[in-house]
């Protein structure tokens, strides 16, 4: 099991804050059947500023610790990278890291309230330039869940998304798992990843993908952990004809 987006490097951004919570993430990581995880820290948005450079570094130094204490984890390179007007230039740089560094797959955050008037143009320029753009946890953009044929037109122009692990179990709230469920049911969403910041959050990847199977059966939950191991790896990522979601469910939704 690979999990694409974890905050595990330690000291980074509101994930780990010490080296010994970063170990005791990977070692419950192993135990709930993890094997590898791609270390997403946060870029942009004015809080974090993490380079490429710093997070290869610490990826390297904790990986020799874990293989020290013979915790089998592989920790892989990523960033979760909130989006802006010159994030195109500064990725053809070399200075925003894909999955796993040699894929072509970027994680993307929007902004929580809102979703950029340059989105559109944003994601597919990074399309047209040989990128797959990954947005994360559509779910929680304020925007999205009110507007979520927006969504629809983003995945349907090429890009893909991913959900928190939390959104499906239910641990983010009542009508964040509705409306997880229904970008799900839609075809509007095409990982999960724990996006844990502590070790008991990362339980909540191997619960939602059980969640998967048991509302939706082994087909898509296979298909969702497959996508996860062919964007970590570069290859294509299956994904079905995305659905609208109607507007009486929409209703439903923000109305309760």
């Amino acid at each position: 099991m690979i999990d694409i987006n974890n905050h595990i490097l330690p000291g980074m951004d509101d994930g780990a804050a010490t080296l010994a919570t970063t170990m005791e993430m990977a070692s419950h990581a192993a135990d709930n059947g993890i094997t590898q995880i791609v270390a997403t820290p946060s870029h942009q948005g004015g809080k974090y500023s993490n380079t490429k450079t710093d997070i290869l570094g610490a990826l390297n130094y904790v990986q020799s610790k874990l293989t020290d204490e013979r915790t089998p984890i592989k920790i892989l390179p990523g960033q979760v990278t909130r989006i802006y007007g010159d994030l195109l230039g500064d990725l053809k740089k070399g200075e925003i890291l894909p999955l796993n560094e040699t894929s072509h797959y970027v994680l993307l955050e929007l902004p929580e309230n809102h979703v950029p008037q340059y989105t559109i143009q944003l994601l597919f320029d990074m399309q047209i330039a040989g990128y797959m753009p990954i947005l994360v946890h559509p779910e929680r953009n304020l925007e999205l869940r009110e507007r979520p044929n927006l969504l629809h037109r983003l995945i349907m122009n090429g890009a893909l998304a991913q959900l928190k692990a939390t959104s499906l179990t239910g641990g983010a709230g009542k009508s964040t798992k509705r409306i997880a469920q229904q970008m799900l049911e839609a075809n509007l969403v095409h990982f999960i990843a724990s996006e844990a910041r502590n070790a008991q959050q990362i339980s909540a990847l191997p619960e939602a993908y059980e969640e998967v199977r048991k509302q939706y059966g082994a087909q898509l939950l296979n298909q969702l952990m497959e996508n996860a191991n062919a964007a970590t790896f570069g290859h294509y990522v299956e994904k079905e004809i995305p659905a609208r979601i109607p507007a009486r469910k929409q209703w439903k939704l923000f109305n309760r």
